[in-house]
Parts: structure tokens; sequence; C-alpha cells
């Protein structure tokens, strides 16, 4: 059984710092690339971040609004992936997910804001707010 699960959030002021954790089980962690997206009411569900699945220097890619503030890394011996988030802003409060893509070694998830169909898994999330 896929299972993902985030942990790592909580409440930050502005300007501060988070990471977040997502560990996997239940398929062969290395051969996925996997998502970080983030949901509020007002918005649904938005792509943040996207790493691949090379074991060296796996190739990432970020929404615009995070670019230089948040990084996305992986741990293939650990079945984890992060997502390391600076200099946090109001508007960054939402609930956090990691996903996996649906098929291997591709990258599928392109849209800003995806459909959750659109992934092969998708975590319960991690509550992230920021508030002074």
């Amino acid at each position: 059984q896929v299972q993902l699960v985030e942990s790592g959030g909580g409440l930050v002021q502005p300007g501060g710092s988070l990471r977040l954790s997502c560990v996997a089980s239940g398929f062969i962690f290395s051969k996925h690339w996997l998502y970080w997206v983030r949901q509020t009411p007002e918005k649904g569900l938005e792509w943040v971040a996207a790493i691949g699945t090379g074991a060296s220097r796996p190739q990432t890619s970020y929404a615009g609004f995070v670019k230089g503030r948040f990084t996305v890394s992986r741990d293939n011996a650990a079945n984890m992936v992060f997502l390391d988030m600076n200099n946090l802003r109001l508007e960054d409060t939402a609930r956090y997910h990691c996903a996996r893509d649906r098929q291997p070694y591709e990258r599928t998830v392109e849209s800003e804001y995806p459909n959750i169909h659109d992934f092969g898994a998708l975590g319960q999330g991690t509550q992230v707010t920021v508030s002074s």
C-alpha cells in the first residue's frame, strides 16, 4: 500500500523557517518524481516544487512564488523527501502535501493548479501557519 506521511508543519512568524519532511512506503521510492503541493480554501491545490529521480543531483523545479526561498531535496536511502522553507510569508499559510508521480521515471504533473487525480499518491498533509 502506497503511503506518504508528512511532518514538520507548525506556527511560524513571517520571515521564519520550517523544514517539512515526508516519509514514503509501499513503492520503489527512487523511481518516482516527487512533489510538494499546498492547499488553501481560496486556491485549492497549488504546485510548490518537484524533484526528479537522479541519484546524485536530481532535477528540481519550483513555482515562481517560492524560488529562492524554498529548497526541495530527497534521501532515497531513507525514502524521504524534504522541503526547506525560508523567509516565510503570510501567504505561505496552507496545508502542505507531498505527492508521488503516477509513472516511474517521468514527470507528468506540470500544472500550476493540479488535480488530486494527477498524482499516483498524495499524503494527508501538514499545516503551516505563518502569522505574527
